[in-house]
């Protein structure tokens, strides 16, 4: 049994990747992961929050809203005026 020790920077998508061995790359490998965050310096906290949101229009194409969204809704018939 080895232990690796890595500190992984994570995807766009929230996923992480590890490097293995060389030799290791056909087997079958057991992984037990103990998660931690770590503290950002403020240099790293800017860029992670910078590349989020590069500006107007950035989150073209990623919200939709339904057809029917602004459809009256029967339960509050009632409360109309």
């Amino acid at each position: 049994m080895s232990t690796i020790t890595a500190i992984l920077q994570p995807d766009p998508d929230g996923t992480l990747h590890l490097p293995l061995p060389a030799g290791w790359g056909h087997q079958p490998i057991r992984v037990t992961a103990e998660l931690e965050l770590m503290p950002l310096s403020a240099e790293n906290a800017k860029k992670s929050i910078g590349n989020q949101f590069k500006g107007f229009g950035c989150l073209r194409g990623q919200i939709l809203i339904s057809q029917d969204f602004d459809k009256p809704v029967e339960e509050f018939k009632d409360y109309e005026p």
